[in-house]
């Protein structure tokens, strides 16, 4: 199946989402890498012209707008730096893609969006709506995170996970992230010469988690292979493959698709619209720690009672996304409360009964209704 997938062909992937660093587009010295790019807008034209529907989620705008505004750092030296780039760099960054497309014939949109648009249930289905209808028009759109008005509390981080994010708003079939290394390896290849490439990815457990390095080996960038695996979580719980490949060569879709090494992360089967829009969720206001009783409960499709609950943390309203952790600390389900966290905290390991009492009444007979719950 992994070689079918390679390349990711569009025969076989209707919809692509392709996610383009900082350090691939822009050179040290803050400058676009022309040439460079323009070998990748003629992958997305050759694809596109094959049949298949190509999103690009793009950095770069702080990196441009940091040459023009002379700032230090790469922009990076204060949140109010990286803010005043960001908003120079987005013109130059959209002029930039709007351009090159055009050359061929595509005509480019550009989609500026922070975390709460896609954390937000109902911006989240706004996002999607509107990918949606620029799909149907035959549009690239350009999607990059609003870092002009995002602080540190409401931001992504990187591109890895907003692209897989968008990836899941679109309904894509697939996400591709081009980066400085060819795929997942078995450790660092930067600086492990034993280190050996994994070309497929079943399932993200704690070895594969375990392989990945945090940082950006640029320094201009802000991802690194574990925002990678992160990103392949979310991708592959929508229920689109996810790959890492080199985008350090010319032409590097064309190059893979001849051969080129990577890693593909294959999709597990889609959740319901609802649920994976939980599972992805990269923003929580609590954790609820339950016993094994209740994660086995959970497992056959269950909701989760108050009974089989050992500890609440964090202040969270009814109606926000909590975490529920099993008793080794692992994350198992995401859902929607049906308490705050101080009724929560009241009736945790108390039964019906009990919290009638407790309460005064029962409300409600779940802690999280497994119709608002997702298993991670």
């Amino acid at each position: 199946m992994t070689s079918s997938l390679s390349g990711f062909p569009p025969a076989l992937i209707r919809r692509l989402v392709i996610k383009i660093g900082s350090a691939l587009l822009v050179d040290p010295d803050g400058r676009v890498r022309d040439a460079w790019l323009r070998t990748l807008v003629d992958d997305i034209a050759a694809r596109k012209q094959a049949g298949q529907q190509i999103i690009v989620v793009s950095s770069g705008a702080i990196a441009l707008g940091a040459r023009r505004l002379k700032l230090p750092k790469g922009g990076r030296g204060s949140l109010e730096d990286a803010q005043a780039a960001a908003a120079t760099g987005q013109i130059a960054l959209s002029q930039c893609w709007a351009s090159l497309l055009q050359d061929k014939g595509i005509t480019a949109a550009q989609m500026l969006v922070t975390l709460e648009d896609l954390e937000h249930r109902r911006r989240y289905l706004n996002a999607s709506a509107t990918l949606e209808r620029l799909m149907a028009l035959d549009v690239v759109p350009v999607v990059n995170e609003n870092d002009s008005v995002a602080t540190a509390e409401i931001r992504f981080g990187d591109n890895d996970r907003l692209a897989a994010r968008i990836g899941q708003a679109a309904r894509a079939d697939a996400v591709v992230l081009l980066s400085d290394v060819d795929g997942l390896y078995t450790a660092n290849p930067h600086v492990d010469a034993d280190a050996m490439l994994i070309e497929r990815i079943e399932r993200i457990d704690a070895r594969i988690a375990g392989m990945a390095d945090g940082g950006s080996a640029s320094g201009m960038g802000s991802g690194g292979m574990t925002s990678k695996i992160e990103a392949a979580r979310i991708a592959t719980g929508a229920g689109a493959h996810l790959a890492i490949i080199s985008g350090k060569v010319d032409a590097p879709l064309s190059h893979w698709e001849q051969g080129g090494r990577g890693s593909i992360f294959i999709a597990a089967p889609a959740k319901r619209a609802r649920k994976g829009w939980l599972a992805g969720r990269l923003t929580v206001r609590g954790r609820i720690t339950i016993d094994a009783g209740a994660e086995r409960a959970l497992g056959k499709g269950n909701s989760l009672l108050p009974a089989g609950v050992s500890r609440v943390e964090g202040f969270f309203a009814r109606g926000d996304v909590v975490d529920i952790l099993a008793e080794d600390g692992r994350v198992i389900a995401r859902g929607l409360s049906e308490y705050d966290s101080e009724q929560a905290a009241r009736i945790a390991g108390k039964r019906s009964e009990d919290i009638a009492i407790l309460l005064g009444e029962l409300p409600r007979s779940v802690l999280v209704h497994r119709d608002h719950m997702a298993m991670v």
